[in-house]
């Protein structure tokens, strides 16, 4: 190929071309995101406000939760038959009319409703993000370009709780779900004006079993997760989604597998280093927003901080989190994954295990210093190995790969938090029954908050120890041709 065209391909990939797409995509996502963590803060003013019971009101984020899981899996489907920019735009669009219907809600039950509306649109929003930005990003930029990615992703999980805080404490909860109307109008502006057109596939295979079994199965799996983290795990409903979600599961990878067009595409897995990937994401999520659920708790239940303050102290987190991910992202296009892992998850390790030491009277900045780390970690290891776990896939499966990661995740992340939940109760209940009388009953409760942070650090060092086994992987079939990166850099220079 004559140098003068090959540059002329590789130009339109400067990261100031790629960036008003790049900014469409975060928008959307940071909205998403973000009020998945609002909503937490709100629950007791919510239960107040319709005059019912938690149980009624925890409803709300447990259809949300279902709604994201069941729509997940469809996302590849749904983009190969309609376009990538529609189905993201329309799935923006319906994310806000729930969340428009969410702030007007007279009921505890309409509220319920429109939780689900919000989740079924926002479930497709980040597998199909993700996408995009992976096909349009060339393989030596992928790293840092995927990195700036994923600084909503762990931004917003922290900054939720304090602009929730503050619009609950001063304003009112409908803000929560009205600050949504403006976001999102930004969101689809930008996604008119500046994302390509890609990828559409009018031919697209309907895999009707697939479009069936996939969202019983991971809808009822995090059903079942949700129910016995938050009752028993012998209650009817755990043991109900568990098993229905179960069965489902094992027919809808046997139908997938004998699909020659599938919804999720399961035969990635036979690349050991997409399996490799996978495996050791799924035990940094596990470890993270494990533990991440369980600092606000401390503070705010042990500690007696407003959501508010409980915000601001996870503020630094935050910020560390947004310095972590692009410098991971940088030095992934350089070094790899493996290196950074290993970091990030001895960086995690290292402040879990400090937060397993925990008391009522613990030092605020030690808290803090933990939290730093913790974020630092995060952004550091996160987007390098699920870049690395992309990276690892067939590019023509990217559209398929990302639902199936997005979707597992989503068990995965209900698992851990379900069940550190109910081992924080059980150890809690334990530590009760040493304590002599006269004894602070709080400290029963920081110790079983210390457990679980220690039980998350040994997760963390299991990841650490994983990571050693990465390798890069092989790039036949991951990087797109010079003919389709110049088709793709002027779909994007053509808005």
């Amino acid at each position: 190929m004559n140098p003068n065209s090959t540059a002329a391909a590789e130009a339109p990939f400067s990261l100031r071309a790629i960036l008003p797409s790049l900014l469409a995509i975060i928008v959307g996502m940071i909205m998403v995101i973000l009020d998945s963590t609002a909503v937490n803060v709100a629950v007791p003013n919510l239960v107040q406000y319709f005059d019912t019971d938690l149980k009624t009101v925890q409803w709300a984020i447990t259809g949300y939760t279902l709604a994201l899981a069941a729509v997940i899996p469809l996302a590849g489907y749904m983009t190969d038959r309609f376009g990538s920019k529609q189905v993201f735009l329309t799935t923006i669009a319906m994310f806000v009319l729930g969340s428009v219907l969410c702030s007007v809600a007279q009921t505890s039950g309409q509220l319920v409703l429109f939780r689900v509306i919000q989740g079924l649109g926002g479930g497709m929003v980040a597998p199909i993000g993700m996408a995009m930005v992976f096909r349009l990003a060339p393989v030596e930029r992928r790293g840092s370009i995927m990195g700036m990615l994923g600084i909503p992703m762990l931004l917003a999980p922290a900054l939720g709780p304090i602009l929730a805080g503050y619009l609950v404490e001063y304003v009112s909860w409908h803000w929560i779900f009205l600050i949504n109307l403006p976001i999102g109008i930004v969101g689809i502006i930008l996604g008119l004006k500046y994302l390509p057109v890609i990828e559409k596939k009018g031919r697209a295979h309907l895999d009707i079993f697939g479009i069936m079994l996939a969202p019983i199965a991971f809808s009822m799996l995090a059903y079942g997760v949700n129910q016995g983290g938050g009752e028993s795990w012998t209650s009817t409903g755990a043991l109900v989604g568990l098993s229905v979600g179960g069965v489902a599961l094992v027919l809808f990878v046997i139908v997938e597998l004998l699909q020659k067009h599938p919804l999720l595409e399961l035969r990635v897995f036979r690349s050991s280093d997409f399996t490799r990937g996978i495996i050791l994401s799924w035990v940094t999520q596990a470890a993270l927003f494990g533990s991440m659920l369980f600092v606000p708790l401390y503070l705010q239940q042990i500690r007696n901080y407003t959501p508010l303050e409980t915000g601001l102290i996870l503020l630094p987190q935050a910020l560390a989190s947004g310095v972590g991910m692009p410098l991971g992202g940088r030095l992934f296009d350089k070094i790899g994954a493996r290196p950074l892992v290993f970091v990030g998850l001895s960086i995690i390790s290292t402040a879990l295990f400090l937060l397993s030491g925990v008391t009522v009277d613990t030092s605020l900045p030690l808290i803090i210093l933990s939290l730093v780390m913790m974020g630092l970690g995060m952004g550091l290891s996160m987007m390098p190995v699920n870049t690395h776990v992309l990276n690892s896939a067939p590019r023509e499966w990217v559209n398929r790969v990302t639902p199936l990661t997005a979707a597992a995740q989503q068990v995965v992340v209900s698992f851990a938090v379900a069940g550190m939940t109910g081992y924080l109760t059980s150890q809690i209940t334990v530590h009760m029954g040493k304590m002599t009388a006269g004894s602070n009953p709080l400290a029963a409760a920081v110790q079983g908050f210390g457990d679980v942070f220690f039980l998350s650090g040994c997760i963390a060092v299991a990841g650490v120890v994983l990571s050693l086994i990465l390798r890069r992987p092989k790039t036949a079939g991951a990087a797109p041709s010079p003919e389709e990166q110049q088709k793709d850099a002027a779909m994007m220079m053509g808005h």
